[in-house]
Order: C-alpha cells, then structure tokens, then sequence
C-alpha cells in the first residue's frame, strides 16, 4: 500500500528527491500556484481573526516563501500564519497592543534559531502526542466559539468561556437581526463548499476548497450587494509596523515574557510535528529537525522585524504542495513570489472579501483540529493518554494557551512517572519462630514519592514486636524523597521494639 502510494506521488512529479530539470521546474511551479490559492485565504483569515490588519497574515506568508523556504530542514513543507496560533496571538494583541507583536514574534524566533543550534529540534519530537493534541483541540474550540461570533458580523467576548457561554446570547441577537443572519447564511455557505467541494473532482483540480469557497461567497455579497462587514484593506506598506524601543520594555512582565514562551513551544511543536506527518506523504530527502527549527525561527525573526503574524509550518498548505507534485524547495519559494505579486499588486482585492466567509474557513479550520476521529479509538485502548487530551484542551478553554500546554504537560509526566515507577517488596523471616530473629525487607524496582504511600503501607502491615532490616539494594532508582521517608520509617520502628537487639541495616542505594 505504502509503494502504491509513493508511486502516485512518483507519478504526480511528487519525488522530493529527483534531479533537476525542465520536468522538475514545471512541476514545482504548478505546485507554488496551488500552494498560493490554497495560501491566500488562509493568510488573511488568520490575520483578521488575531486582530491584526488582512496584510500582515500575508506578510507572514511571504516571508514563510522567500526566507523559510530558501533554508535547509524540509524540502516540501510550507510556512505561513497558522489557525494553531490565532487565539494566542489574539489574546496578545488585545493586552498589549498591535505594536509588541513584533516585540513577541521577534524573540520567539531568536529562541527558537538558539534551540535549533543547539540541537533541540529532535526534542520536540519526545512530546507526548496527547498534549500536542490536546492544544489543537482546545485552539480549534475557542477558535470556533469565537468565529461564531463573526460568522454574524457580531463581536467576541475576550476569553474563551465567555465565547462559549455567550453563544445562547449570540443566537438570539442574530435571530434578531436581518443583517446578522444574512452573515450567517452566507459564513455557513461557505463551510458548506469547503465541506463538499473535495467531492468534485473536476473543480477541485482547478481550485482548492478554500479558494473556491471565499470567490464563491465574494461573488455572492458583491452581487447582491449584501449589507455585511467586509475585510478592511491599509495597504502592504502600511500595514507593516516595526517595533520601537518602548514595546521592547515590556519584556519585563511576566504575563510578556509568558507569551514569548508560549509562541515558541507551540510554533516549534507544531512545525515540527508537521514535518514529520509530511515526511510520510513523500519519499524524498527526511525533514532535518534542527534545521528545520533554525528555519523557523529565522522566518519569525523577520516577521517580527516587520511586525506581522507569527508562522509555523502548515500541514495544509504543505500536503497541497506534496499532491500538487512539487520536487523541490523551488514551489514553496515561488509561493511567496505569488503571494508577493498579490499584495503588492491588488491589495484592494482583499476589500470586496466578506468577513463572515473568512470566519467559515476558520471555523472549518478549527474543527479539523480536533482529533474527532482518533478520540474514541484512543479512549478504548490507552485511556490515560485520552485524559490527558481531553484535560489539555479543557485547560485551553478554561484559562489560557500557556497555562493549558503547561498542565498538560505536567499531567504528561506525573503519568510517565506513576507507569515507570514499579515497586515490588520482597519480605523473609515474617513467620520464623524465633521472634528475636530480624524481619529482612528488600525492596525491588523504582522507588519514587509517587509510590511512597504503597511502600509505607506494607511496611506499616509488618509486625510491629520485631526488627526490620531494610535493603535497598535490588532498586533500580530511587529518589530523595522516597530514601528518607524510608530510612526514617525504619529507625522509629526499631526504636520502638524494646526487646530487640541491635541489628545492622543494610540501607546502601544503587549508584
């Protein structure tokens, strides 16, 4: 199955390794315009969804192109804004301002350049599958409840319980409202052609779906001239907005510097996890994992020079460019020439875009986010890991992105740990007759202070009229806490047994 895969790849001009040619050059430059009407609507949603003005998610785009793509790490992966991103950046520009995103952009890729030096790229990948997961599918929550709101040209509440328990009042103010249900007719027709238009052949390998779905619905609204809010449109130029000296000092707070972590894990994680599911659509070169990072945080350097939208890489915009053929790097390159053309050449093009289809793209974005289809099966067969989701995203949902990553990430470890920390107690001379005999303990596996209380209980059920010798030498590990509690337990209790003689305990730990 895999070869007859890669043979339709092969067949496409989808080899990532082929030399190059005439050949090769006409298949990297199909695949950069599809990548670039797959790219285009994605670029500005994702820009009006964090606040930000249309442009700068097309600025990112550019740069994801003409920067990101030149460098080594991925040959066939693409770079850009990304949905994964959309509430953090949101919430960003609400507290401090459209002009520290540069400031928050800019040292999130300073880390990541410095991380990818230093050989951490590859530890990305050691990041349970469960908490990644689980943070795209609380994004891809708060994400929908808020382009609810946007499908009905109405505002959003600022977090994303608010989001969620403003939607019965959401509902009634647009039943109320001609203008807002037109909105949203024309926002769910959209998630309608994104849904179905696939399923045409034909058309989608003329158009890609999201394309398809915002011309259709601008054709719609242009047309019949409906009363809804359209995109703003400032011009390339003007939109960009370097950061000065004052935002720079707001590093200084905490809830900043935060933020600046949070960019970095998620874009990291989430570029990285990325390159890997594209790895497996092709057999060309293999994703070079510190590179790849170095690549990204040099992209997010300048886009935060220019004070523009974070980018990671895209597992959409990059399976389009492996299915369109692509060889080489050349057509995620061209991709950012196009985009370039675009913006500099018909920026007022982005005006006529009705507000209510970008949010049915985000909204059809958001929902692919949540592993619907892998939730049940991963129920049934590793519960704990499906905790851990579930807990992650609720986190996300609850308080913000950064403490959400965070529990699910302690949550991830705390349960590596109760699973690694077997402990087994192995008793002799309980039920010799000589009670002036000593009771000998050895303990065996990994003594931690999670199973602390396991430990003491059994030695608690131990007769209290008898000397215990402890013997800590069959222990694999054993941390700190676990070594004191045990070697206290066994000094009170021979000091309470009166009649014994003085024993030698054996307490050595394993080096």
């Amino acid at each position: 199955m895999r070869n007859s895969l890669l043979d339709r790849f092969r067949g496409a001009g989808g080899a990532a390794g082929s030399s190059p040619g005439a050949g090769t050059f006409r298949a990297d430059f199909t695949a950069s315009l599809v990548v670039f009407l797959v790219a285009v609507p994605l670029c500005v949603g994702v820009a009006v969804a964090s606040g930000v003005p249309a442009e700068l998610g097309l600025i990112t785009g550019i740069v994801g192109g003409l920067v990101t793509g030149l460098l080594p790490g991925s040959s066939l992966q693409v770079s850009g804004p990304a949905a994964g991103l959309t509430v953090l950046v949101y919430e960003a520009v609400q507290e401090y301002g459209v002009a520290a995103l540069g400031v928050l952009v800019l040292i999130s890729g300073l880390l990541q350049l410095a991380m990818g030096a230093l050989g951490f790229g590859r530890w990305f990948r050691a990041i349970s599958l469960a908490v990644v997961q689980g943070m795209l599918a609380g994004i891809g929550l708060v994400l929908i409840a808020g382009q609810l709101y946007a499908l009905g040209d109405m505002k959003a509440p600022s977090s994303g319980l608010d989001k969620i328990f403003g939607i019965p009042g959401l509902i009634g103010d647009v039943a109320g409202s001609s203008d807002s249900l037109t909105a949203v007719a024309i926002g769910v027709g959209t998630i309608l052609v994104l849904v179905f238009w696939p399923r045409f052949k034909q058309g989608a390998k003329v158009l890609p779906a999201p394309l398809a779905a915002v011309m259709l619905a601008t054709i719609a609204t242009v047309s019949l001239d409906l009363p809804i809010a359209r995109v703003e449109v400032k011009g390339l130029l003007e939109a960009i907005q370097p950061p000065g000296l004052g935002e720079f000092t707001q590093l200084t707070e905490v809830g900043m510097i935060g933020t600046v972590l949070a960019f970095t894990l998620i874009a990291s994680a989430e570029s990285l996890f990325s390159a890997a599911a594209v790895d497996r659509l092709h057999d060309g070169p293999r994703t070079e994992y510190d590179k790849e990072l170095m690549a990204q945080g040099a992209g997010n350097a300048v886009c935060g020079v220019l004070g523009a939208l974070p980018m990671t890489a895209v597992i959409v915009r990059s399976s389009a460019n492996v299915f369109a053929g692509a060889k080489t790097k050349l057509s995620r390159i061209l991709h950012g020439v196009w985009l370039l053309v675009f913006a500099v050449l018909f920026p007022s093009a982005l005006g006529i875009i009705p507000i209510a289809t970008l949010a049915g793209v985000l909204v059809h974005a958001g929902w692919k986010l949540i592993p619907t289809k892998e939730l049940l099966p991963l129920w049934r067969e590793r519960r704990g890991e499906a905790i851990i989701l579930i807990v992650t995203a609720g986190a996300i949902v609850t308080t913000d992105m950064f403490e959400g990553v965070i529990i699910g990430l302690l949550l991830s470890v705390i349960k590596t740990a109760w699973e690694t920390s077997h402990v087994h107690i192995d008793v002799t001379g309980r039920d010799d007759a000589d009670e002036d005999q000593p009771i000998k303990v050895r303990v065996l596996g990994n003594a931690t202070f999670l199973r602390l209380p396991k430990l003491l209980d059994e030695l608690e059920a131990l007769p209290r009229e008898r000397v215990v010798e402890l013997d800590l030498r069959g222990l694999r590990h054993v941390d700190h806490a676990c070594e004191m509690a045990l070697a206290t337990w066994t000094e009170r209790h021979n000091a309470v047994v009166s009649h014994a003689e003085p024993v030698e305990e054996d307490t050595k730990v394993p080096a």
